[in-house]
């Protein structure tokens, strides 16, 4: 889980369907990372191409030249596409030289990546071909200059250069503690448990590898089903228990719910061996000991990215069992069944899987700051030079955002889980009956029959949706799958009140998503509400709510946020 960027809500199913972002290429898997042989090799697939078909590469010069021509000639009708925030200032359409600049970027870029799609290289290598370009042309952006950057000229003449001496101060400070990238957020402005993680509760059990945090009840009654997030082990916890109004830990305690968190241990090199057998049976214990805590026979479950890819293990396990722990869950943003938009990446080959594994296993772990650079360069001009410009070229602060905050509070992935997760999607593990084994026990998830509520989001690239939506259909039972109209973050982190917010709903699942988008009806706002309802439908009778965390067996071991994820 990572990426925050903004994209517009949608107000229709068929809107919704019409007014999907263009396409983007894959990019590369943060898991096995972007190595510069693989991007040298496409870089000279694309000149082999301009080598062997000489024609097709004159006919795109030429038109380019036409095209330049009418930049010259004031006649040129190119623009950037709508939401491309960099040619933003007034100054792009009413200065001519700047629109010229702007116009005649615009048009090699085109230029080039016409000639990639023209080009007679199979579809993964044109995707490969294009999102190499892509790298160079964002990099190559005149706004990503000072004097092809209109609103950094005009902040040096307004603050008498003390904005250029700012941003020098940010290069060499990102330089020393950043390892040269542009600081996306301000690290000063945050700190967990003050005004991160703030919903007051205790940590009632702990294991090697989890703490589990029970909250305090926000009201007199609470349902008798106690609830269980599980996060990503690839992020810390607190993304469920943001800031205040961005909580789905408050939000759940202001609708009567019993809540416990699981918060991970950031691993290091003498947990490299830990495995998804070490995380499904951490999750066992845990929730053997909210059962004891609670009284309960069994729990509602919920998790996100990876921590609902461990999550499906768990409920595979305990279904080849017949152990009834978990009566419902909820899967957001999940990709298991990756035949959709394969997540293992353009880069992807027997190769560079094979290098991953022994890179991670050669260090213990996989580091999170390697995959926070991947993340970043999945969409550079958001998460690179949109910083950047901001840091250096406009000498700004880095922007005060919490969900910026955890994106970069990295956490590391022990060697062996690493793998498996690598294993899992290069053999589509999940999705394939009794391929995975759990705990000495193969699983079908299609034999999985608790419900289910799965949510996806429509500009999601890290868990494409129509991926998610598959994973919907992995399952047996009775699943809900909701659409928000947001993107990757967003979808999880989307308290009501949005007047932009949209979801999007269809009991029905057909075996093609687009399919089901077209059936689907829209809803306004946020999802949390639908989503309440569902659960509360499933949660039991309400009882008044326990006077303190804990029992005898499990008394309170700390305060929350816990202890874990400062490590």
């Amino acid at each position: 889980m990572t990426a925050v960027t903004g994209k517009r809500e949608s107000g229709s199913a068929a809107d919704a369907s019409a007014t999907q972002p263009k396409r983007r290429p894959r990019g590369p898997n943060p898991f096995i990372g972007m190595r510069p042989r693989d991007i040298m090799a496409t870089a000279q697939q694309i000149g082999v191409q301009a080598v062997r078909h000489p024609v097709q590469l004159l006919e795109q010069e030429a038109a380019l030249a036409r095209e330049l021509v009418s930049v010259l000639a004031g006649k040129s009708t190119t623009a950037p596409q709508k939401g491309d925030r960099r040619f933003a200032d007034p100054a792009w359409q009413d200065n001519p030289l700047y629109r010229m600049s702007m116009q005649g970027y615009l048009a090699w870029c085109n230029a080039l990546s016409g000639f990639v799609e023209r080009s007679a290289l199979d579809d993964q290598s044109k995707e490969r071909a294009q999102f190499v370009l892509s790298l160079m042309t964002d990099a190559l952006s005149p706004t990503n200059t000072l004097l092809g950057n209109p609103a950094a000229l005009k902040k040096i003449v307004e603050s008498g250069g003390a904005s250029l001496i700012s941003g020098l101060r940010n290069i060499v400070t990102d330089a020393l503690t950043n390892q040269g990238m542009p600081s996306q957020v301000d690290k000063s402005a945050f700190e967990v448990g003050r005004n991160l993680g703030t919903s007051p509760g205790a940590v009632v059990f702990r294991n090697e590898v989890l703490e589990l945090i029970q909250y305090t009840p926000a009201t007199p009654n609470v349902y008798a089903r106690p609830q269980l997030i599980v996060p990503p082990q690839i992020n810390k916890f607190y993304i469920f228990d943001l800031s205040e109004g961005k909580s789905i830990v408050d939000y759940m305690l202001r609708n009567q719910f019993q809540v416990f968190v699981v918060s991970w241990r950031n691993p290091t090199i003498e947990h490299r061996d830990w495995d998804m057998d070490t995380y499904v049976s951490a999750l066992i214990e845990a929730i053997a000991a909210i059962r004891d805590i609670t009284g309960s026979d069994d729990v509602n479950l919920h998790g996100a990215c990876s921590g609902a890819m461990t999550m499906a293990a768990l409920l595979g396990h305990l279904e080849a069992r017949k152990e009834k722990l978990v009566n419902a869950s909820t899967l957001m943003v999940a990709v298991l069944d990756s035949t959709a938009d394969s997540q293992l990446g353009l880069f992807a080959t027997p190769e560079s899987v094979s290098a991953a594994k022994q890179a991670s296993i050669l260090r213990g772990v996989l580091e999170g700051e390697d995959m926070g650079r991947v993340f970043a360069w999945m969409r550079p001009n958001d998460l690179v030079w949109n910083y950047w410009v901001n840091n250096y070229l406009l000498g700004n602060a880095p922007p005060v955002f919490d969900i910026l905050y955890w994106n970069n509070d990295t956490t590391r992935l022990p060697a062996k889980f690493h793998g498996q997760l690598l294993d899992i999607f290069a053999g589509n593990l999940f999705a394939r009956p009794r391929a995975l084994t759990v705990l000495g026990t193969p699983i079908d998830l299609s034999e999985v029959s608790c419900d289910k509520y799965v949510v996806a989001g429509i500009t999601d690239h890290i868990t494409p949706w129509k991926g998610v939506y598959n994973t919907a259909r992995t399952f047996g039972g009775n699943t809900r799958f909701v659409l928000s109209s947001s993107g990757h973050i967003q979808s999880l982190i989307n308290p009501p009140g949005n007047p932009k917010a949209r979801f999007f709903l269809n009991p029905e699942l057909p075996e093609n998503p687009d399919d089901w988008l077209l059936g689907a009806s829209p809803e306004a706002d946020s999802w949390w509400d639908n989503w309440c309802r569902w659960l509360a439908e499933r949660s039991g009778d309400l009882r008044p709510a326990p006077a303190s965390p804990g029992n005898e067996r499990h008394p309170p071991l700390a305060a929350a946020p816990g202890t874990y994820f400062a490590e």
